[in-house]
Order: C-alpha cells, then sequence, then structure tokens
C-alpha cells in the first residue's frame, strides 16, 4: 500500500465504507424489513422474523452472560429443530464458534470432538442424553450442557444444568451484538466424518459463510420467501450453509426432526415447500416412496442433492415425480456445495435418460468460486478437457476453509500449490464441466485397466429391481482388482446373482462387470453416506 498514491491517499477505510462480511447481517437486515413473516415452522409452532431475531439475540445474550467471548466453542447436539437453527446465529453473535455435532455419532467420537474443540458449553436434546452422558463421563474438563426440550418428542432424559429456555430467560432481547472485527474470524467448526482415524476439525470463517450462504440463492436462482424443508442435517456442513441463506432471502425454515418420507411429502403438500436438499439416498427414497404419498403435489418443488452424482435412473425417477432436480458438489472443507451442474438451454432438447447424464456431472464453479479444476495432484498442473483424462479436483477461494484445527501437518498439505485438494477423482469436458469417476481410494485396477466404481454402480442402479447400490475391489490373484458389488433389492423384489450379472454384462464392458454379488444392507455413515471401507474389508473376508 502505497499512502502517496492518487487512489489510496486519504481514501483509507473506515466504518462508513468498510464492514465485515458475516451472515449476522443477513438476520437483522430481514427482521427489520419482514418482521411479521414466517421464519420458522416446526408442527404447530410457528416463529416470525422479529421473533427469531429476538430469541437469537437473547441466545447471545445469555451465552455470554455464561462466559462464552472470541473464539470460545459452544457445541450442540441437535436435529433440525428451532434451538438448532438459532445457535447458527446466537453462538457466532457471541463471539463464539458454533461446532454442531453429528447426531449419528458414538460417544468415543463426540468425546474426541469435545475435548479437541475445547468446547465450553453444550446444548444437546434429550434424545441423546445416553450417547451424550458417555462421552461426558471421558472428559477432564466437562462443558456447561444445557438440555433442548422439544415439545414434539417424548423420552429420553434431562441431564444438563438447565434447560434451553430457562437459558434464554437469562439473556436480553435487546442485546447489541457486533459484527466481527475480522471477516477471517471463526464462526463455525465441523468435522469431517474420518473413516479412519479421528476426525480433523474444519474451521469456517465469517467472509466464507456470507458468500456461500449467497451463492446459494444465486445459483440455485432462489426467489425471495421461499419454503425450504429441512431433509438436510444442519449439522452437515452448517446445513450447507442455507440457514444463513434462507436468512437472507427472508424465506421459512419447515423444521423436520426426523426424514420419514411420508411426513416429508405432506409437509411439502401442507406447507408449500418449493425448495430442500438431501443425500442422494434422500432423493432414492422420494423416488421409490408409494404412490399415495406422491400424489397431490400441484406446486413446483426444487430438490438440491450433492455428493458423488446420483444414479441416472434416480434423477429420471424424480424428473417424472415433477421435482426439478439440480446436483452440486462440494465438501466439508469447501462450506458444502462450492460447484454445480448449470443447465444449457440445448439440453432441454435431449431425452430425459440423457438429460440426466449431463444433470449428474458435477459441474462447474459456484458464483462465489474463484477457481476449480481437475489437475494432476503432484505438479497441479491441469490435465487436459478431453472428457477421459483423470485428474483430482482442486478448488481455490473465498469458500475454502481456513484449515484444519490444530492440523497445520494436513492443512499445508491439503492446500498444496496454492489449491485445495479433494481427493476426489474426476474427469474434465470440452465444456469446462468436471464429472467425478471416484474418490482416489475407489478406483478399481484390474489387469491394469481402471475401473469406475460409480460408473458401475450407475448400471447396477438401472436395474428395476435394485434399490441401492454399492462397488469397491475385491484382492484377485489373478487380476489384482476385480469389482465386487453389494446391493440392496427393492422391498417385494427376487433377483438371482446370475440375472444381475447378465444385466451388467449386457450394459458395460465384460472386464468392468462385477465378479462378486452380495445381497443385503449396507453400512452407512451418520450422514447417510455408504461406508465402502467397511465394503472393501468385507468383501476381501469373502471365501469362494
Amino acid at each position: 500500500m502505497n499512502p502517496d498514491h492518487i487512489y489510496e491517499a486519504g481514501l483509507n477505510k473506515n466504518r462508513a465504507n468498510y464492514t465485515p462480511l458475516s451472515p449476522l447481517s443477513f438476520l437483522e437486515r430481514t427482521a427489520s424489513i419482514y418482521p411479521n413473516h414466517d421464519s420458522i415452522v416446526y408442527g404447530d409452532l410457528r416463529y416470525q422474523w422479529s421473533e427469531t431475531y429476538s430469541r437469537c439475540r437473547r441466545l447471545a445474550s445469555a451465552l455470554k452472560n455464561r462466559g462464552i467471548s472470541k473464539g470460545d466453542t459452544v457445541a450442540v447436539m441437535l436435529p433440525n429443530v428451532p434451538a438448532m437453527y438459532e445457535a447458527s446465529f446466537g453462538v457466532a453473535m457471541a463471539g463464539g464458534v458454533l461446532n454442531a455435532l453429528n447426531i449419528r455419532l458414538n460417544a468415543d467420537s463426540i468425546a474426541f470432538m469435545l475435548e479437541h474443540a475445547e468446547a465450553k458449553i453444550l446444548l444437546t436434546d434429550r434424545e441423546f442424553y445416553n450417547v451424550i452422558s458417555e462421552a461426558l463421563a471421558k472428559l477432564e474438563n466437562k462443558p456447561l450442557v444445557i438440555d433442548v426440550d422439544d415439545p414434539f418428542y417424548e423420552g429420553g432424559m434431562f441431564i444438563g444444568e438447565l434447560e434451553y429456555e430457562e437459558l434464554l430467560k437469562e439473556g436480553s432481547s435487546g442485546f447489541a451484538w457486533e459484527l466481527p472485527e475480522d471477516e477471517w474470524g471463526a464462526i463455525s467448526l465441523n468435522y469431517t466424518s474420518g473413516t479412519t482415524g479421528n476426525p480433523k476439525g474444519v474451521v469456517y470463517h465469517h467472509r466464507g459463510a456470507y458468500l456461500n450462504a449467497v451463492s446459494n440463492s444465486m445459483f440455485w436462482q432462489m426467489p425471495q420467501h421461499p419454503v425450504y424443508l429441512w431433509t438436510l442435517p444442519m449439522f452437515h456442513c452448517n446445513g450447507w450453509c442455507f440457514p444463513w441463506t434462507i436468512a437472507a432471502i427472508a424465506g421459512t425454515n419447515v423444521c423436520l426432526r426426523k426424514v420419514q418420507i411420508e411426513t416429508v411429502y405432506d409437509l411439502i403438500k401442507k406447507e408449500k415447500v418449493d425448495h430442500l436438499c438431501g443425500a442422494p439416498i434422500v432423493l432414492n427414497m422420494m423416488a421409490n416412496a408409494d404412490v399415495e404419498f406422491t400424489q397431490g403435489i400441484d406446486h413446483k418443488v426444487n430438490v438440491m442433492t450433492a455428493g458423488a452424482a446420483p444414479p441416472a435412473a434416480v434423477l429420471e425417477a424424480m424428473q417424472k415425480l415433477g421435482f426439478n432436480v439440480t446436483h452440486v458438489y462440494g465438501l466439508t472443507e469447501t462450506y458444502g456445495p462450492a460447484a454445480g451442474c448449470v443447465w444449457q438451454d440445448e439440453w432441454n432438447e435431449l431425452n430425459i435418460s440423457e438429460q440426466s447424464e449431463f444433470k449428474s456431472r458435477q459441474g462447474v464453479r459456484y458464483p462465489m468460486l474463484e477457481g476449480l479444476m481437475v489437475a494432476d495432484p503432484d505438479t497441479v498442473e491441469p490435465v487436459p478437457k478431453d472428457g477421459t483424462t483423470i485428474g483430482e479436483i482442486m478448488f481455490r477461494g473465498n469458500i475454502v476453509m481456513k484449515g484444519y484445527l490444530k492440523n497445520p501437518t494436513t492443512t499445508e498439505k491439503s492446500l498444496m500449490g496454492g489449491w485445495f485438494h479433494s481427493g476426489d477423482l474426476a474427469v474434465w469436458h470440452e465444456d469446462g464441466y468436471i464429472e467425478i469417476k471416484d474418490r482416489s481410494k475407489d478406483i478399481i485396477i484390474s489387469g491394469g485397466e481402471n475401473i469406475s466404481s460409480i460408473e458401475v454402480e450407475g448400471i447396477l442402479y438401472r436395474h428395476p429391481k435394485v434399490l441401492e447400490a454399492a462397488v469397491v475391489a475385491r484382492d484377485d490373484k489373478k487380476w489384482g482388482e476385480t469389482p465386487c458389488a453389494f446391493v440392496t433389492i427393492k422391498e417385494g423384489e427376487e433377483l438371482s446373482v446370475e440375472e444381475l450379472l447378465g444385466y451388467c454384462r449386457e450394459n458395460i464392458e465384460h472386464f468392468k462387470a462385477p465378479k462378486t454379488v452380495v445381497f443385503g444392507p449396507l453400512p452407512k455413515t451418520s450422514t447417510g453416506k455408504i461406508q465402502k471401507f467397511k465394503l472393501r474389508k468385507q468383501a476381501n473376508e469373502i471365501i469362494d
């Protein structure tokens, strides 16, 4: 900075022309403009934006009174209930950092996270009293525990010092909260669902949360006042930043404690839900729901799904039911979605099957992402845009994490060369769209040929009797590795190994077809992802 330069001399930042970016400002603005518009719907409970703002300020004030200061961690163990949404704002308004715990984790994982994050306060739903009690017993320094009493849940026990509504009574609705001094300051902490070793704590900053919240609305072309159904866990990458997005555009949050397909369809009809997000497994459940649930939706519903591409068969089924599916891609380290399949007008001329193939691509970068490429993981040089050369997906920009908490070595490695290395393998098409081929550890190398497990899974999902499928490598003395398929059959259907293998060989190169098939339920992570590491172990325990 040169103070003598004409564009710098006397042109300094001050409070009049510079404000740190933070999603907290969305809440204040919406509450002032739309105070009487519904902010939260949960059962027969309804809040307006003025009430939500007041409750968040009371939460922030109470946390402050209880000793929370800048950079202190407040953990929450909550389903998608109003208190979870309020914590998305109230914790940061107190200067704290929100750590939303995955409600499906075991006591050891929870104890590790609470200790690693140095959590000062824990808000927990009474449903989880057992696992939380077990986790707390493992800690030397225990956080203050606050119970959240959900009126629509029966069972569980209180284990805390006070209840959430009592905590709010300690706070002031006029609490004079402040934006962070520095937008690079931490706003939340999200742990990766590590399959080996301890999970890594991913740190988000206010700037990234603000920008990705805006990015969501721009990319999805969301209107003012959407009605958003919380089928996506708010603990997952802070609900992909959608708590902040919905506040920014004055929408209505329809809270959902548990994803049950009958309830999902009921709320879509009753509340006129027009937007929802979910993992491919949620789409699969919706696509295979009984006809009695799927009938009677007379308005457009936009669905966003993320991760590895949902099978084209599932996308086709959702389209036939009238849902407009948008496929996005990202990781915990990129605040959730950071890329997506931008629709091109010329694709409208294609049939549903062809459209689904395009729709399943991970696409192009989000509006607020500076860089996205497929590159050689060692040289960080982009691969050719030929649709065949495989490289690693890399991200750059403001919606990439600050780094991993207390883990500088891994942080440095993951950001090598000025790019975040995702670990996902993909090709780059001529039109600039990326398409995932596999996680680096999920590529099957058989007889020197690379086989994409995702490609084989896509074929399996097209079989009308298949509900779920996962393909992993199985060690083979002759070929090195061969594909092993784990398959769940739709209820009421029968399917033999021979029939399924025959179907695969008719629809894919023979060397790519599974050599082994195992029927049964698939093990899943707490976020609904299929646990391939368990399947790989199981595959190699099979005796011929």
